[in-house]
């Protein structure tokens, strides 16, 4: 039986990962007490004791946590932002071309970040296909509920006496230098990083990321954006799907408790909406370790995970 360590099982990422694998009869965790969880020796012996160690931290706690490993059998899924653009580090995105066996045979795994996964999913198999350049200048809007800013912004929210403020949609990373935008910009291969406009709004969990195009910067119509989404994502949490009815709005928790993730397109021949759906807990952070771990173990991807029948 794979043992498995949770390291910051505390936190909102960690919780959804404990959740979903405590139903799950072929892995043994390793826990520590309130009193140890924090202790560097403590927590250092359980990495090391288990088979697949998911790191739930602060970026500098996860390097820290990397360096504590002392043997060539565990396994590293890494949440954080610390190391996903270390070479060093698988990238944990499977549906994307030769990035699944990378995972399968890695020591070292970075999980990729929520409005980088809804944005890489929809943007990635265009260049690789050569439906738009490199040197492309995209925009992105991404509406997240506030259960992506962890445990304090889920306080923040859920006040008795909070902010008014908080009663509308409230735009971030407004200097436009978000953590995921590296990320965004190394996997896909872009000259450019996009504008980026993450947005929290007052709901707990899901993700609706839209990235714009105009046809004078499409090489192709949207029957062929039709045709690479549905045969690019064959395998894995990531399918193609017509468009939502939902009375001409799409919403943005229309996923919240699953880990699978829709790809859709809107708009018209002169201007298209690429648009990803998702919850940013599941595909966009524990769905997706999980999802990386199973490869790991050589189980089917979607074991123990919420996805679409």
């Amino acid at each position: 039986m794979n043992k498995v360590f949770i390291d910051g099982s505390a936190g909102t990422t960690g919780l959804r990962i404990v959740e979903r694998l405590s139903q799950r009869k072929d892995l043994q965790l390793i826990t520590l007490s309130d009193e140890k969880r924090k202790d560097p020796e403590e927590r250092k012996k359980a990495i090391n004791a288990a088979d697949i160690v998911f790191l739930c931290l602060p970026d500098d706690a996860a390097r820290e946590a990397v360096l504590m490993l002392e043997n060539d059998h565990t396994v590293i899924i890494d949440t954080s932002t610390a190391h996903r653009t270390d070479e060093r580090f698988a990238y944990g995105f499977p549906e994307l071309t030769g990035f699944r066996d990378k995972i399968r045979n890695a020591k070292l795994i970075a999980n990729p970040g929520c409005h980088a996964s809804g944005f890489i999913a929809l943007a990635a198999p265009l260049l690789e296909k050569g439906l738009i350049e490199k040197d492309i200048a995209l925009t992105a809007f991404s509406l997240t509920g506030y259960s992506g800013g962890g445990k304090k912004m889920i306080a923040e929210y859920e006040a008795e006496e909070r902010d008014p403020l908080f009663k509308a949609p409230r735009q971030y990373g407004i200097t436009q230098m978000h953590k995921h935008l590296p990320e965004m910009v190394k996997v896909c291969g872009l000259e450019t990083p996009p504008v980026f406009c993450p947005i929290v709004a007052d709901y707990y969990a899901g993700m609706e990321v839209t990235v714009p195009l105009f046809k004078k910067d499409l090489k192709g119509s949207i029957a062929d954006l039709t045709d690479v989404y549905r045969e690019y994502y064959q395998d894995g949490l990531v399918y193609f799907a017509g468009k939502a009815d939902e009375g001409g709005y799409l919403s943005g928790n229309a996923f919240e408790g699953r880990d699978d993730m829709e790809i859709s397109i809107y708009g018209n021949e002169d201007r298209i909406l690429l648009v990803s759906r998702f919850d940013n807990l599941g595909k966009g952070a524990s769905g997706a370790a999980i999802q990386n771990m199973n490869l790991v173990l050589g189980c089917a991807e979607d074991t123990g995970l919420v996805v679409k029948k």
